[in-house]
């Protein structure tokens, strides 16, 4: 390695070093496993640069070179590995669509098997081999990624960006490392920007995410579009991000979900702790819907004891059900607030849970948040506090007792749109006019 090729490879991990950096303090910021990961995934990518780029041999010619072969075949399979079982929590994959989850879980468990494969073939063919399983991976995330950002991540397409410059990088490094002639400082320096570029841009990717989980925290603060007390969006920012998601669902013809969680009864906690203990309940019941939907999905505060959550995807009508049972459950759970002397109490929320079934036939947003209120204030009457229309009576019923179809195939064109009907209110057409009433 020349001086000038030193110097283009060092560059390249000062880069790469500075976006391990950035990553290092989101992690004691954000304290969350998926900034964790995103730093392994960072720090390996270091490592395999810096292996396969050919500075250790440049700064110790007398380097075992049978052990560094070793490491530069299989650090690209491990990193792979990382990256996929990283970006399927990234992109909430197992929540949003079954396909995307199956498809990184696997290569993220084959990838390295694979790797330790190669070392079986011959010794000329092992870093080749090494190569097309990098680069068959890098096109298989950047499909993903795609499918992700149709699916309504915007965030996605950052990973299909800097996926799209990681191909160059990979291949151009493994050439390097396979000692390809032709590979002039030139092309070093293209491969090197490629690399120190995809780091940067996934390192972003990861960066906005980690800053969306803060901003729903309750210590941090919100622009005017999140609710001040909740930190979640506001009833008008909720309603352009239904709007949105509606029009991408009549593009991909996916299933999805609106929640709305009421919360009743708050006149009692408003005795018993006051406004700021009922403020505080609320940021925890906040908090916890985030969880349980993902940072991927959309929460927001509809109005005072309204929540709505938009699940844009989901794998199967019957995946409704557990989702359903889920968010009811953890929001049952006690919450400890600050009573009025300053001692801390516990309360229990008094909520209701209603499930609306978004297929791929049009409706209103208007009607849709109509729908999943009256579900809600109908489920507070029922055990599991969870209500929604059966698919095939078009009654209201608990989510545990729909009749949903198994879960890998379900039929969302059976999901019919309906206002819901309780005992106390007979049944009659929903529409904007009954809304605005």
């Amino acid at each position: 390695m020349s001086a000038l090729e030193l110097v283009i490879w060092s560059m390249a991990m000062g880069a790469i070093g500075a976006v391990v950096a950035v990553g290092l303090a989101d992690v004691v910021m954000v304290r969350s496993v998926g900034a964790a990961q995103g730093l392994a995934y960072h720090l390996g990518t270091l490592v395999f640069v810096l292996t396969l780029s050919g500075i250790p041999l440049a700064i110790d010619p007398a380097l075992d070179r049978s052990a560094l072969r070793v490491v530069q075949v299989l650090i690209g399979p491990l990193c792979s590995a990382m990256g996929n079982y990283w970006i399927r929590g990234w992109l909430s994959a197992h929540q949003r669509d079954r396909f995307m989850s199956v498809s990184l879980q696997i290569s993220a468990l084959v990838t390295p098997v694979l790797g330790l494969a190669c070392l079986a073939l011959p010794v000329e063919q092992q870093l080749p081999a090494a190569t097309a399983l990098c680069l068959l991976n890098t096109v298989l995330v950047f499909w993903l990624g795609l499918r992700g950002y149709l699916l309504g991540d915007r965030l996605a397409l950052g990973i299909a960006m800097g996926c799209l410059l990681m191909m160059p990088a990979i291949g151009g490094l493994y050439a390097m490392a396979i000692g390809l002639p032709g590979i002039g400082p030139g092309l070093q320096a293209l491969f090197a920007l490629c690399a120190a570029l995809c780091v940067a841009v996934i390192g972003m990717m990861l960066w906005q995410r980690n800053r969306h989980e803060r901003r729903v925290r309750p210590e941090e603060t919100t622009p005017s579009q999140f609710d001040p007390v909740t930190k979640l969006y506001s009833g008008i920012s909720l309603v352009k991000k239904l709007i949105k998601a509606q029009r991408r669902r009549r593009r991909t013809r996916r299933d999805g979900a609106v929640l709305a969680i009421m919360v009743f009864d708050t006149e009692r906690v408003l005795a018993q702790a006051g406004t700021s203990g009922l403020n505080e309940m609320f940021i925890h019941l906040a908090t916890r819907i985030q969880r349980q939907v993902g940072v991927v999905n959309p929460v927001g505060r509809y109005y005072d004891r309204c929540f709505i959550t938009l699940v844009e995807t989901i794998h199967s009508p019957a995946w409704l059900r557990t989702l359903g049972l889920r968010v009811a459950s953890s929001l049952r759970r006690p919450v400890e607030v600050n009573g009025h002397d300053g001692q801390r109490i516990e309360l229990r929320a008094d909520i209701g849970v209603g499930v609306v079934h978004l297929t791929s036939e049009p409706a209103d947003v208007e009607d849709i948040l109509h729908d999943a209120q009256r579900m809600a204030e109908a489920a507070r009457g029922m055990r599991s506090r969870a209500a929604m229309l059966d698919p095939h009576t078009g009654e209201l019923v608990p989510v545990e007792h729909a009749n949903l179809g198994p879960r890998r195939h379900g039929h969302p064109g059976m999901v019919p749109h309906a206002r819901p009907t309780t005992p106390t209110t007979p049944a009659r057409p929903v529409g904007r006019a009954a809304l605005r009433g």
